[in-house]
This record gives structure tokens, sequence and C-alpha cells, in this order.
């Protein structure tokens, strides 16, 4: 009965978006509030639930996708994206460029959370497909699998690094078996589906479309790459510092502060108004004029964002997650795809793939000894099912949709799908690796 409420929650955010013609947040903040009372939760309490989604949610992306979309925005105006693009073109030509995406994605997704990478890495490929007349989609769902898979497995990211610890798995031995079950996942959610995607409609964001400009006007290619990734440096290089920092040390503060993803982003954008503005030529008005323009275009995100998160918060408060969890941890059949199976449920009733997996180790946790599996690939069956199926209710699907600006219908059709690819090809790889090793 539980479940059903939940479908019918969902539901009625579908119609009020796609039927009604409502704006989503609107019908988030609707659909919220009927989740509270078919889901049992006190009238008193559903408004704070609300609020407290929303806080929870944008207090930990309003500033990375901000700066993130300011620093698309100036690497756009610069002509830092378009070198990055041309070079890109030159290595790999147009006939690999998928191929090119998907090994940016992987590589620039191991260090980085999954918004930083999207706010960062999806305006390079609006350039190349903008500059090249290529398919927005087609050039953007191979990155974007690569950061979808790197998220789900693989720490230090969120979830995995919170999994490796509660099953007391080894680090550097799930990153291993991660990165073994990352490269066919990534292909076949990559470069192969993207093939089907080249008639997908999509019209981008046009912040991040400069204007293509003379060779003579770009920056130049160590400049651009630099200041375009200098957020992923900069959380590679924290990152090996918390790992080699004491607790006790007095470097600790200092260290866990600057490598908080908003402060990595802070850095980054101060930096590139030297690098790629002022340094450049670019007047100090200009450039801010640059980021009030972006900030513009990415503020209705934000509250769609907001609104996922709303309803995200509701379903977890009223114990959804836990109920679906418990019912189906009774269940008799291979440990591993009995974890995969409560992560893709949950995840596909309360959206965050983060709650997903940090739920369901806390359903299996307690039959871990009992199971004869390694923990490490538990840690990794987990992930690969929380990221499943995401839609109306996930905020990376309405960030994908609007970023992109296509329909609903195909969101579906690309980004759910994606995901979902992720989701079983990830699983197979794990239950491979089970008869291996």
């Amino acid at each position: 009965m539980t479940i059903l409420l939940v479908l019918l929650s969902i539901l009625i955010l579908v119609l009020l978006i796609v039927w009604a013609k409502i704006n989503p947040f609107l019908a988030f903040l609707i659909s919220s509030i009927c989740a509270g009372f078919f889901l049992g939760l006190p009238a008193g309490e559903i408004a704070s639930s609300i609020q407290n989604g929303i806080g929870s949610l944008l207090g930990g992306l309003v500033i990375v996708i901000v700066t993130g979309a300011m620093l698309g925005k100036l690497v756009a105006e610069s002509g830092a994206a378009q070198r990055i693009a041309g070079s890109l073109m030159n290595v790999f030509g147009a006939k690999y460029i998928t191929w090119a995406m998907t090994l940016t994605g992987v590589v620039v997704g191991i260090p980085l959370f999954y918004s930083v990478g999207f706010v960062l890495l999806v305006p390079l490929a609006f350039t190349l497909a903008y500059q090249y007349k290529l398919p927005a989609v087609y050039v953007g769902i191979p990155l974007l699998a690569a950061l979808s898979v790197t998220h789900g497995l693989l720490p230090p990211h969120p979830a995995p690094a919170a999994l490796v610890g509660q099953f007391q798995a080894n680090m550097g031995l799930t990153l291993l078996y991660g990165m073994i079950i990352t490269i066919p996942t990534v292909i076949i959610a990559g470069p192969i589906f993207a093939k089907t995607l080249k008639k997908i409609s999509a019209k981008p964001l046009e912040t991040f479309q400069a204007e293509v400009k003379p060779e003579s006007e770009l920056p130049s290619i160590a400049n651009s790459y630099l200041t375009a990734l200098l957020p992923v440096f900069l959380l590679i290089i924290t990152t090996v510092l918390n790992l080699n920092t004491s607790e006790n040390s007095v470097l600790a503060p200092f260290v866990n502060f600057v490598s908080e993803p908003s402060i990595v982003m802070l850095i980054s954008i101060l930096v590139a108004t030297f690098t790629l503005g002022i340094g450049r030529g670019f007047k100090m008005p200009k450039v801010m004029d640059i980021y009030t323009i972006a900030t513009k275009d990415v503020a209705m995100i934000l509250l769609i964002v907001a609104g996922a998160g709303a309803l995200k918060q509701v379903l977890t408060d009223t114990g959804v997650s836990l109920i679906i969890a418990e019912a189906l941890s009774t269940w008799q059949m291979h440990p591993l795809i009995l974890a995969w199976l409560i992560a893709a449920l949950i995840r596909i009733c309360v959206g965050s793939a983060t709650v997903a997996g940090l739920t369901t180790a806390g359903i299996i946790a307690p039959l871990v000894s009992t199971m004869n599996v390694d923990p490490n690939l538990l840690v990794l069956a987990i992930g690969t099912g929380s990221v499943i199926f995401s839609h109306f209710n996930d905020s990376g699907f309405w960030l994908y949709k609007e970023y992109f600006n296509v329909s609903v219908k195909d969101t579906l059709k690309t980004w759910s799908l994606m995901e979902t690819i992720v989701a079983v090809v990830g699983l197979i790889g794990v239950l491979i690796l089970d008869q291996i090793i």
C-alpha cells in the first residue's frame, strides 16, 4: 500500500507538469504536500519537512551550481571553451568525440562531486555541439554516464565512501573493482548508447554557447585547461591532503575547509576572474555582467532542484525507504542482487542515490556477517542499484532537462534510460567479478 501511495504522489507530479503545464517548482510543492498527507505525516510537520528538504539540498548545491554556472559562462565567453573543444577535436576528431567526452567524464568524475562535474563539463559539451554542429544530447550523454558511474561506484564520493566504512570493506580494493566495472559500463551507457540519440531535439542554454572567436583572440591551451579544470585539481590535492593529514594536526581544520566543494568553487571562480577575465583584457564590470547573466540563467534550475529536495525529504520523513527495505530484506535471493534491488527501489521511490545507498546499507549491514559475500562487491552492488531510473523526484533529472532544454519525454528516453543502463550493466559486472574473485 505504501508503494502505491508513493506512486500516486509521483503521478500527481507528472500530471501537474505534463498535463496541467504547471511550473515544475510549484508542482513539486503541491505533490510534496499530497505525499505528506497520503503517507500519514502529521499536518503540522509537512511544511517544516518541505522547508528542511529545500534547505538541506540547496545548502550544499546553491554555491556549487551558481559558481559553476559563472565559471562555465566565463570559460565560454573568454574563448577557453572553444580552445578546449578545438584541442579535443584535433586529438579525437568528430567521429570519436563521444569517446573523448567519456574519458573526460571518468578522469574528472573520480575526484569531483557529480553536481560540480555537471556544471563544469556540460558547458564544454555544449561548446563542442554548437561549434561542430553535433547533437547536444549525443555529445553530452557519454560525459554524464561517466560522471554518474563514478558518483555511484567510486570512493571518495559520499555514498561509496560511507558504505566502505559500514561494511568494513577495503577502500583500495573497492576502488580497483569499481574501476574494472566502470570501464565497460561507461562504454555501453556512453558512446554506444549515444549512437541512438542523434535525432533527439535539444536546445541547450544559450548562456554557454558563446560566438566563435578568431584564433588570435583565444586564450592559450594551458590557461584554458588549467582554469576550466582548476576545481578538479584542487579537489585532487585536498583529497590527498585529507588522507595524509592526521585529525590531530593543526592543519586538519584548514584542509577540511578548503576541501569543501563550495570553497573549491569559490577559489576557482576568483582565480578565473583574473586568468580568463582581467588578464585577458576584460574590465571588472564586464566580468561581473557575465556572472550576473549566468546566475539568471540557472535561477529556475535552482528552484526545480529545491522542489525535488522537498519531495525527497517528505518521502524520507515518512519512513518510506525503511518500509520498502525491511520488506525486501526477508526475500530469499543472492545477497548482491538483494542489495541492488533494495537500493534500486528506494532510489525510484525517494529519488536520491545517496539516500538510497545509505538506507540500503543500514538494512543490509546487520546481515553482512551471515552473508557469504565480498564486502567490496556489496558496496558496488548497492552503488549501481542506487543510480537506476532517475525520474521526476530526482534533482539530477531536472538539472539535465533544464540545461539541455529537452522535453520531459525525451529526458526519460535519454537521461533516465542511460541511468538504468548504468545500473543494470553495473550489476552484471559485479556478479561476474563475484564469480572470479
